[in-house]
């Protein structure tokens, strides 16, 4: 049942659409971890593919992919989360999906002590653009 409703609200909002259009695959992704019995909040930048721990948890992005700046905002990234409980040595999936950064509750992680959010994809590589509101004048000479 939670699957049906799942897939009509990703319909209903248009995910599909806005993941076939102009998405591009990034090699970094910003992720915010939280642990619900000590309120500890944790922000790690994790390449795809790599695997990061937090508390029991263990998480690995499989994607990440942003929309062009053109579109909508949205960061999508494919995660997998598995877990080692205390006192046991055998690991349980804890999910394994798209998390989306504009709707983090539309395939929100179910865990009792843990959340798990996706911020933004990033590419190390990218130097950001800075913005400046310099006026230049110049004269007939050529001179500023």
């Amino acid at each position: 049942m939670r699957f049906v409703f799942l897939t009509f609200l990703i319909i209903a909002l248009g995910f599909p659409t806005t993941l076939s259009a102009a998405m591009t695959d990034y090699p970094e992704v910003r992720i915010r971890a939280l642990d619900k019995s000590t309120a500890r909040t944790k922000t790690m930048r994790v390449k795809v593919g790599d695997t990061v721990e937090f508390g029991s948890l263990f998480i690995k992005p499989q994607a990440c992919r942003k929309s062009d700046p053109l579109s909508k905002p949205e960061n999508a990234s494919f995660i997998q989360v598995w877990e080692i409980p205390l006192g046991k040595t055998k690991s349980e999936w804890i999910f394994s999906g798209w998390m989306f950064s504009s709707s983090p509750a539309v395939s929100a992680m179910d865990h009792a002590v843990y959340d798990v959010w996706v911020l933004e994809c990033i590419d190390p590589n990218k130097q950001a653009v800075e913005r400046t509101n310099r006026i230049v004048v110049t004269t007939d000479e050529g001179e500023e």
